[in-house]
């Protein structure tokens, strides 16, 4: 059998790039099935936090008074500055996608790393919170100590909170390092105006991170 000619090897290079995987005919429908998976995902996020959603409306049927109280001792200050640093952080990302759409891969890694630092900050803001509760007793369940506040069934509103914000929380630590992991790979040049799908896939994670918090704050620190 005659071997392929340099030509022939060459063209073949250029039609399938680097990243596109062996079992997809083309870079958009890789991207299309990547981003439908990434949806897919999204969707058991929205569904897992759309259950605690849920035990939250119960419990405030049942215990308006309890809800009321337990946003007493909650700071809306600190929690309306995490809110501004999340919403930040989106547009920090969605530029990070712009500009490497426009094959920017300096303005990409500084995006980057500022969506990092904001989110750096809100855990870090985040801390200061839980320590600040923990010294005054206040702790989920039936370890909540706190005794200047004696409302029957604080407990519940204080298991909701730490659960709903600790689990968005290990979300938020979860993109930092789908960050970091993004900055590496940009740093020795991988993503290209063409090729950029890991950039808009963890974009997509973070937004939702981001409107998940925007329904977190209201509803537990203002209402």
């Amino acid at each position: 059998m005659a071997s392929s000619s340099p030509a022939t090897a060459t063209a073949h290079a250029d039609a399938h790039p680097a990243h596109l995987q062996h079992h997809f005919v083309s870079s958009d429908q890789q991207f299309d099935a990547a981003k439908m998976g990434m949806w897919l995902f999204l969707v058991t996020e929205v569904l897992l936090f759309a259950g605690m959603f849920v035990a939250y409306t119960v419990y405030r049927v049942w215990h308006p008074e309890v809800f009321v109280a337990g946003a007493t001792l909650l700071n809306p200050w600190l929690g309306g500055l995490n809110t501004v640093v999340l919403l930040a952080s989106s547009f920090t990302v969605a530029l990070s996608i712009h500009f490497i759409q426009k094959g920017n891969q300096k303005a990409l890694l500084i995006n980057i790393a500022l969506t990092m630092a904001a989110a750096f900050v809100f855990l870090v803001v985040k801390y200061f919170e839980y320590t600040h509760k923990f010294h005054l007793g206040i702790f989920p369940g039936e370890n909540y100590a706190y005794a200047d506040v004696s409302v029957p069934y604080i407990q519940q509103f204080f298991s909701i909170y730490f659960v709903m914000t600790g689990i968005h929380g290990v979300h938020v630590l979860i993109g930092i390092g789908l960050f970091i992991w993004l900055a590496i790979r940009a740093a020795k040049g991988h993503f290209t105006s063409e090729w950029y799908t890991p950039v808009e896939l963890v974009g997509l994670y973070w937004h939702i991170v981001d409107i998940i918090w925007i329904f977190l704050f209201p509803l537990l620190y203002l209402i």
